[in-house]
Formats: structure tokens, C-alpha cells, sequence
């Protein structure tokens, strides 16, 4: 690592911190309907934040990671699985699944369909991934995959080599990183359907969303796929087949002719290409274990999945990306699952790319608040006997759909990606803290707006809630800053420091300050009547 890659990496570090820092101080000065967003000024854990020498969250012996804490019973090692691709047309007994207990994953996923990262940057961004709890990545390749032959057409210009997956895969390793590849195989697919040569396989002539499963060809195609990628990751132990959204699913002709023959069966119209693709990928890979996004089948019976066999072949990702995510209804679709005989789930939460098609700048208390809603139900885990939580993917989608614009590019989101993290980490004692600073604000909205202040009228009592936490947060923050400084002005010169700063930093920082000097002074005035500002001139 030459020196230069080393302060590209503490730059990076830098900035994310300080823009956690502006984020926290932005909303205490302008304290919005729901304070939880306050976590912000806790994410401290791990050396990426203690190299900057802000202080650690203090955690007590017997608060553990959450996560982990869930499976802390278990202390069976993951086997070593055989690693073998086999031929497309060998025929094999799939191996039985190996369902030996490991600790869940969190994993972050990269969606390529849109503003790929270069292979230098994931350099940058797989150990500080590393460093903030995430112990693997699902890897969305859509048309940045290296296809060849027939498929050549489907990728990019700009896709990667087969070098620089080879890279990636040991950049992974290298950061203990588990790489899950993901590939759709339903829905989704428009960066396949769109082209001419495909247009015969789509479920609506007119739309490139969805496969006809029915057509001459679609599995031939989604084999194809599957075998190319499997082959560029023999090592893989979980592969995901994607499957969620498949829009006009039963409007082709083909399609409607099986329903006719079929009472209409939807569900069993879905399943069957599922179960198939499913069927066919482990024979491909031996003990391969496959994941599928759950929406398609929520509103079906237990009955119903459990007839598809789809339990003996995949474990659903039940995702959400909503603030208000209702736990409830999340507990409902994991009882469904456990019935349906499925022996794992796993979840996935959104920490970019789902807050508006459009989205520039992400909204870090809309993930934020999104995880503490996952993590509600994974504490609730426990009282599901037969389904084991196996890992939550941190999703952070970079289009809507193959189509549409941009959302917030992946740089833009580091630090909503670091909160979200250091939220799945640090569970319980995280909230403890944000019940902490949701108190604090109550009292600094109640009892010193700008109108007391103005006016040197508060409560002394009311001000000794906060006087204290507020002069230990200014203090914290003018330490970082010096550091931060420090480290700056050995990489930038004076005027593009001077500037940042201006720009993102001091106006929140001075009004802390004068904050503080105020509550100093009004508490010396022992709650005296409201002085009238004119004739303070």
C-alpha cells in the first residue's frame, strides 16, 4: 500500500466523518417531528471511526453485537464445501443442503445496473466496509458482467473483466468478505429483453420486464446466465436468483394458455419456473445454497409454497425499505415461512436508492429509521423455532429499474451506509443512546428556542437537563476538528480547507457555541422575567 493510496484512505475516512458530523449537528439545530434521527452523533464504533479519535461508543460487557447475539449458541464451524462446477448437462442427485448454524451475515449490496464502481474505488471501499461490521457483499451484476458467446451482447461497454472479478473476489477474501453473486432470473431483466435477439422471451410483447416462462428458449437463456457467472465464482456458498417484480407475469399468450390448463394457478405458474431454475442450480454447483426475494409469493398460503418444494431449494430475502416498516406484518410473513417449511430467511433493509427515484443527496434518517425497525425483528427471532435468521442485506440500489435515472450515487451514501451499519452493530445500546438524545432535544425545543435565548427567559431547571451534555458535545466536536484539520492540510492547500469547511462546517459549529455561552448565562439570571429585546440595543 503506497503512501499515497494511504491518505486517499484517510481522506475517505475524513469526510465521511465530518459529514456525519455536519448531519448531527444540522438536525439538533433544526430538531425534526421525529427525533430518533439524533443516532447520528453515536456511530462511532470500530477503528475507522477511533483513527479519527472520536470517541468510541462505550459498550457495557454484556451488550453484544446483536446480530451475533442472536446465534450465540451456536458453536458449530461452517464445513468446507466441495468446490465443483458441473456440466450443464450432467445429471447429479443434488446434494442435501448444509444447514450447520453460522453466525448471520450483514451484507452490502452493490447494484451495478448504473454508475458501476472501477475496481480501484472497491479497493478504497471493501475495507472500510470491513471495518464497519459488514462481513459480505452481494454483487448485482446485470449488464456489468463479462458475458460471452450467445450472451456477449447483454453486457455493458464498461463491464468488468474477467481480471477484474478475479480482483474483486480476492479483494473480498482479502477483507473477509463473503461475495454472494446475484442474477435475475424473472423478473428484472430488462437488460436482456431489451434487445431484439430476446424479444420472443418476453412475457409482454411491448414491455422488457419480465421472462415468458413459458417460451421456447427462457430456460435455455437463464441456464446460460447462471453458468457463466457460477463458473467466474466456484467458490460461491450462496448464490442469489433475484425473482422479485415480475411484472405482467400471466399476460402472454403462452402463459394464459397454462393458466386455462391450470384453474389459473398464479402462484404455481411462478413456482414452477423458480423450482426449476432452483433444481437446476444445484446440480450445477453441489451444496450450492440459493436466495430468492419474497415478494412474488407474500399473499400465497403456506399450503401453497410448501406444495411448490421451493423451501428444500432457497431461502426467501423478505425486503423492506420503508421508515415506518410495520414489525408486525414482517413477523406474519416469517411465521408464513416457517410453516411453508423453509429453514432459513433473511432480510433486507435499504441504505440508498429507495427514498425517490431521483434521490441526489440520501436521506440518512430515512434509513436510519428503517433499521431500527429491522432490528426490532431481528431481537424477535428468538421465538421462531424452526427458521434460522442466516443474514440481512443492506440493499443500495443505484436505479429503479434498467430504465429509469440514477438514484444518489454510491460515494453520496457512505455515510447513511455507515449509520446503518454501526445500527445493526451496536442494537440496544444504540437505543439507550438515542433514547438519551431524544430527551435532549424535547428540552432544547421546550425551553431554549431562539425566542428564550433572545430574550434571556428559561427555566434554570429545565436548562440543567442538557447544559451539561451540550458543553460535552461541543467539546468532542472542536476536538475532531482539530484533527481534522490537521490531517486535511497535509493533502489540500489552505484556500480548498478554508472553503469546505465554510461551506459544510462552521455556521453549524459557531451556533453550537453560542448555544452553549447562552445556556451559561441564562442560568445565572435564576429564571428572571423576559427582558425585552428593544431595549437590549
Amino acid at each position: 500500500c503506497t503512501e499515497a493510496d494511504m491518505n486517499t484512505q484517510k481522506v475517505m475516512r475524513l469526510i465521511v466523518g465530518c459529514l456525519v458530523i455536519v448531519a448531527m449537528v444540522k438536525i439538533f439545530f433544526h430538531p425534526s417531528k421525529d427525533t430518533s434521527v439524533k443516532t447520528h452523533q453515536i456511530i462511532q464504533g470500530g477503528n475507522f471511526w477511533a483513527k479519527q479519535h472520536i470517541p468510541q461508543l462505550n459498550l457495557v460487557h454484556n451488550e453484544e453485537d446483536p446480530v451475533k447475539k442472536e446465534h450465540a449458541g451456536n458453536t458449530e464451524v461452517q464445513p468446507e464445501e466441495k468446490e465443483t462446477i458441473q456440466s450443464n448437462q450432467e445429471e447429479l442427485e443434488p446434494e442435501i443442503p448444509d444447514d450447520t448454524p453460522m453466525d448471520p451475515l450483514k451484507i452490502v449490496h452493490l447494484d451495478l445496473k448504473g454508475a458501476a464502481p472501477k475496481v480501484k474505488y472497491l479497493e478504497e471501499i471493501f475495507p472500510l466496509l470491513s471495518t464497519l461490521g459488514a462481513n459480505g457483499i452481494l454483487l448485482e451484476y446485470e449488464d456489468m458482467f463479462p458475458y460471452e458467446g450467445e450472451l456477449s451482447i447483454l453486457k455493458s461497454s464498461f463491464a468488468y473483466s474477467p481480471e477484474d472479478i478475479e480482483k474483486i473476489k480476492s479483494l473480498a477474501k482479502q477483507h473477509k468478505l463473503e461475495l454472494i453473486p446475484l442474477v435475475q432470473v424473472f423478473g428484472h431483466l430488462e437488460f436482456v429483453l431489451k434487445h431484439e435477439k430476446f424479444f420472443k422471451l418476453r412475457e409482454v410483447e411491448t414491455y422488457p420486464n419480465s421472462l415468458n416462462p413459458q417460451a421456447q428458449g427462457s430456460m435455455d437463456l437463464v441456464q446460460d446466465m447462471l453458468t457463466q457467472v457460477m463458473k467466474k465464482h466456484p467458490e460461491a456458498k450462496w448464490f442469489h436468483i433475484g425473482a422479485d417484480e415480475v411484472r405482467g407475469l400471466g399476460e402472454s399468450e403462452d402463459s394464459k394458455r397454462w393458466l386455462e390448463a391450470n384453474s389459473g394457478d398464479m402462484g404455481k405458474l411462478f413456482f414452477n419456473h423458480v423450482t426449476t431454475v432452483g433444481r437446476f442450480m444445484t446440480k450445477l454447483k453441489r451444496g450450492i445454497k440459493l436466495i430468492l426475494w419474497d415478494d412474488m409469493f407474500r399473499k400465497l398460503s403456506s399450503d401453497t409454497i410448501k406444495e411448490s418444494g421451493l423451501q428444500d431449494l432457497a431461502s426467501p430475502m423478505i425486503w423492506k425499505y420503508i421508515p415506518n416498516m410495520d414489525v408486525k406484518e414482517i413477523g406474519n410473513y416469517i411465521s408464513k415461512y416457517e410453516q411453508a417449511g423453509f429453514k432459513g430467511v433473511w432480510f433486507a433493509s435499504a441504505f440508498k436508492g429507495a427514498s425517490g427515484i431521483d434521490q441526489k443527496w440520501t436521506p440518512i434518517s430515512h434509513h436510519l429509521k428503517n433499521h431500527l425497525q429491522w432490528q426490532k425483528v431481528i431481537q424477535s427471532m428468538p421465538q421462531y423455532k424452526s427458521v434460522r435468521f442466516q443474514g440481512i442485506a443492506l440493499t443500495g440500489w443505484q436505479r429503479y429499474e434498467h430504465h429509469t435515472v440514477l438514484c444518489e450515487l454510491l460515494p453520496v451514501a457512505i455515510p447513511s451506509l455507515a449509520v446503518c451499519l454501526q445500527t445493526l452493530k451496536y442494537g440496544e445500546c444504540l437505543k439507550k443512546h438515542v433514547l438519551f438524545l431524544e430527551g435532549l432535544t424535547i428540552h432544547v425545543k421546550g425551553s431554549f428556542s431562539p425566542y428564550h435565548r433572545k430574550r434571556s427567559f428559561a427555566n434554570p431547571r429545565n436548562l440543567a437537563f442538557f447544559k451539561d451534555g451540550l458543553k460535552k458535545l461541543m467539546d468532542e466536536w472542536d476536538s475532531f476538528l482539530l484533527t481534522f484539520r490537521k490531517n486535511m492540510e497535509a493533502i489540500f492547500y489552505p484556500d480548498t480547507l478554508e472553503e469546505w469547511l465554510e461551506e459544510n462546517v462552521n455556521e453549524h459549529i459557531e451556533r453550537l457555541h453560542e448555544m452553549v455561552v447562552d445556556v451559561k448565562r441564562i442560568i445565572k439570571l435564576n429564571g428572571q422575567p423576559k427582558v425585552d429585546p428593544s431595549k437590549m440595543r
